[in-house]
C-alpha cells in the first residue's frame, strides 16, 4: 500500500493575495527598457531575481507553493496545492494503485503525493502489466477493424456496427486504468530524478488549486484509435489521453515537468489507409474553461499535436474571458505543432526555448485562432536549415492578431510577425492581442534562454537554475 508520511505539516503561507496582479519591478524593466531594437544593438536584459517558486517547509521541495507573481495562475489568490497537507493526507506512492488510493483518499482536505519510480497505468490490481490485447472486449481485434472500416471498400462513412462499438467497449476498459483524476488542493511531485508516469493520463477536472511538478510524462497512448474518414482530405486516424488535462479547473502551477511519447515514437508507428496509425493525443489541454494556469520550466519533447489552450471554436460560452495561461522558461523541442495552440485565452508566452533538430517534421509554433489573445516576448528559437523564421506562426482564424516582441532565431533578432505577413500576403493577422501581461516573477535576456532553459527545465532539474 501507498506510505503515509510521518512529517507534520506546517501552514502554508499564501500565494498572492486575492485579486492582485502587480508588475513586479524586474519584470517592469525588461518590459520597458528592452524593446526589440535594444535587444538588436546588444544591450543586455534584466535577469530576475529568483526562481518564481515559494517557499516550502524546510526546503522541501514538496511543500513550496507558487511565487505571488510567477504567471496566470498566481492571480486572485495563488497556487497552495498540497502544502498544507497533514501527515493523515501525505502520501508516497510506487504502483498505479497506491496512486489512485492517494487521490480517492483526498476527500477534500490538502493531500500531498509523492511519486516514487517509475508507476505504469496499464498495470492491473496486482501490478502485473496489461497490453491492448488484455483490454479488448466484444470481438475487436485490431485486423478486424482495419478490414471492416478500409475506404477502398468502407467509402468515407463514419465507422458503424459491431466492430466500432467493441472498439468503443475496449477503449472504455482501458481508460478505466489509464485515467487517473486530481482533486482539488493537490500536490503531485516527482522524488529524486526518476519519477515517472508511464502511459497514464492526469485528469484536473473541475477544480481548484493544483501543483504538479518533476514527473516525466511518457506515452499516454491509446490502444484504440478512432479512423476518422472525413478528417482532412484522405482521413486521420484521432486518439485520446493527453498526458495532463486541465478542463475546467483554476489555479494550476505545472513546473518542471519532462512529456514526451519516450518508447513509443510517432516515427516508430505503422500507417493504416495510408495515414499514421496516431496513438498520442496531447501533452497539455487546457480547455473547457480553465483559467489562471502557469506552466514553467517544464520541457515537451517529441510529439505532434502539443499543447491546446482551448478545444474547440464553438466554446466561447464557457471559454471567453477565461483560458488565462502562461508558459515561461520551457523547452519546445521536435514538436510539429501547438506550442500551444490557443483559442479565446490569453496567453503569455516568454523566455521559451523553441528547438528544432533537422529533419524532424515541424509545422508551426504559434497557432492562432479564434478570439485567440496570444502574447509573444523574449523567446528563442532553434531553427535547422529549411525552416524558416515565417513557419513559427499559423493563423488559423481570420481577423486574429498576435502580439510579438523580442524573439530571437539563431542568435539574431527577428520580428516574426513580419516574417510570417511576408510569406503570406493575403494574412491579416494583427499584431495587437488586447492585454498587457503583468504577472512575470522572472523575464531573462533571451539570448541568454537557450543555456538557461536546456540546462534547467524538465524533471530531475528543480534546484538547477
Amino acid at each position: 500500500m501507498y506510505v503515509r508520511s510521518a512529517r507534520t505539516a506546517s501552514t502554508a503561507s499564501t500565494a498572492g493575495t486575492a485579486g492582485r496582479i502587480a508588475l513586479t519591478g524586474c519584470a517592469a524593466l525588461v518590459l520597458g527598457l528592452l524593446p526589440q531594437a535594444a535587444l538588436a544593438h546588444g544591450h543586455p536584459g534584466h535577469h530576475g531575481h529568483g526562481q518564481g517558486h515559494g517557499h516550502g517547509q524546510a526546503g522541501d521541495p514538496a511543500r513550496e507553493v507558487l511565487a505571488e507573481d510567477d504567471g496566470w495562475a498566481a492571480a486572485g489568490g495563488g497556487v497552495t496545492g498540497g502544502s498544507a497537507a497533514d501527515a493523515e493526507h501525505t502520501f508516497t506512492v510506487s504502483t498505479r494503485e497506491e496512486l489512485a488510493a492517494a487521490l480517492a483518499a483526498a476527500d477534500g482536505e490538502p493531500t500531498l503525493i509523492r511519486v516514487r519510480g517509475t508507476i505504469d497505468a496499464n498495470t492491473d490490481a496486482e501490478g502485473n502489466p496489461l497490453s491492448c490485447e488484455d483490454y479488448a472486449t466484444d470481438g475487436y481485434t485490431r485486423e478486424g477493424y482495419l478490414a471492416a472500416y478500409d475506404p477502398a471498400t468502407w467509402g468515407r462513412e463514419d465507422p458503424s456496427g459491431p466492430l466500432e462499438e467493441a472498439r468503443i467497449a475496449s477503449a472504455a476498459r482501458q481508460a478505466e486504468r489509464v485515467k487517473l483524476s486530481v482533486g482539488s488542493d493537490t500536490t503531485i511531485i516527482g522524488l529524486g530524478d526518476d519519477a515517472r508516469l508511464l502511459g497514464a493520463t492526469l485528469n484536473v477536472s473541475g477544480q481548484d488549486n493544483v501543483i504538479v511538478r518533476n514527473l516525466t510524462f511518457e506515452d499516454a497512448f491509446d490502444c484504440f484509435p478512432y479512423w476518422d474518414p472525413t478528417d482532412g482530405e484522405f482521413g486521420e486516424w484521432n486518439s485520446e489521453y493527453d498526458n495532463l488535462v486541465l478542463s475546467g479547473s483554476t489555479h494550476v502551477w505545472v513546473d518542471h515537468n519532462t512529456f514526451t511519447d519516450g518508447r513509443r515514437p510517432d516515427a516508430a508507428q505503422p500507417r493504416y489507409f495510408g495515414r499514421l496509425f496516431q496513438q498520442h493525443d496531447g501533452q497539455l489541454d487546457v480547455v473547457r474553461g480553465a483559467d489562471l494556469v502557469t506552466a514553467s520550466w517544464n520541457v515537451f519533447t517529441e510529439h505532434d499535436k502539443t499543447i491546446l489552450v482551448g478545444n474547440s471554436d464553438g466554446a466561447s460560452a464557457t471559454d471567453r474571458g477565461r483560458l488565462r495561461v502562461t508558459f515561461h522558461h520551457n523547452l519546445f523541442h521536435n514538436l510539429t505543432e501547438r506550442a500551444p495552440r490557443v483559442r479565446y485565452g490569453r496567453v503569455d508566452a516568454y523566455n521559451n526555448h523553441y528547438a528544432q533538430d533537422a529533419g524532424r517534421d515541424y509545422a508551426y509554433s504559434w497557432g492562432i485562432g479564434r478570439e485567440s489573445g496570444l502574447l509573444a516576448e523574449y523567446n528563442a528559437f532553434t531553427l535547422p536549415a529549411g525552416v524558416d523564421a515565417a513557419q513559427t506562426i499559423h493563423q488559423w482564424t481570420a481577423g486574429t492578431s498576435l502580439t510579438e516582441n523580442g524573439n530571437w532565431v539563431n542568435g539574431e533578432p527577428t520580428d516574426l510577425l513580419a516574417a510570417y505577413r511576408a510569406a503570406n500576403p493575403g494574412s491579416d493577422l494583427g499584431d495587437d492581442s488586447g492585454w498587457t501581461p503583468e504577472l512575470r516573477a522572472r523575464v531573462d535576456d533571451p539570448r541568454r534562454v537557450p543555456a538557461l532553459v536546456d540546462e534547467g527545465a524538465g524533471a530531475g532539474n528543480l534546484r538547477r537554475h
